[in-house]
């Protein structure tokens, strides 16, 4: 994880001021990957670091802007931020704890950007969501059917 002084040399590249709440924000997202808005306020909050809620917000809107940061968006869930940027890589959601992973890419560098029909897009980037339930909740559930069928048979 990057610590501040490479987040202020980040900044300066991406000529952007240093500030303390884009560090703090640039912290909360790299110790908490898709974290939303309230998360990345609340991770501020209970550090050492102080900023307002629309200091954070602000500073989520601009590092996203310049690239410093990535917003993805699952269907039916807030915003989320990461800091992993510039790789095109994709996300798993669960279906039933809402819990984000990291998926690579599938095959060599950037496959997704050839779509099979561009329509005349120049495609820069793909944004796949895999959809499915989590290694923990699916231990739950069977752990849930499991006992359920052993007080049947009792």
């Amino acid at each position: 994880m990057a610590n501040d002084q490479e987040f202020e040399k980040m900044l300066r590249a991406a000529s952007l001021r240093v500030t303390r709440p884009r560090i703090a924000v640039l912290n909360a997202v790299a110790a908490q990957p898709h974290a939303d808005a309230n998360d990345v306020f609340d991770a501020i909050r209970q550090g050492t670091d102080s900023a307002s809620k629309q200091a954070v917000y602000d500073a989520l809107t601009t590092l996203v802007d310049v690239g410093l940061l990535r917003c993805i968006k699952p269907s039916g869930s807030t915003a989320r931020y990461e800091s992993r940027v510039g790789d095109n890589h994709h996300h798993a959601v669960c279906r039933n704890c809402g819990k984000i992973t990291d998926v690579d890419c599938a095959i060599g560098q950037g496959p997704c950007l050839q779509a099979s029909d561009s329509h005349g897009y120049s495609i820069d980037e793909a944004d796949v969501i895999y959809w499915g339930i989590c290694p923990d909740c699916t231990a739950t559930e069977l752990l849930t059917q499991s006992s359920s069928n052993t007080t049947r048979n009792e």
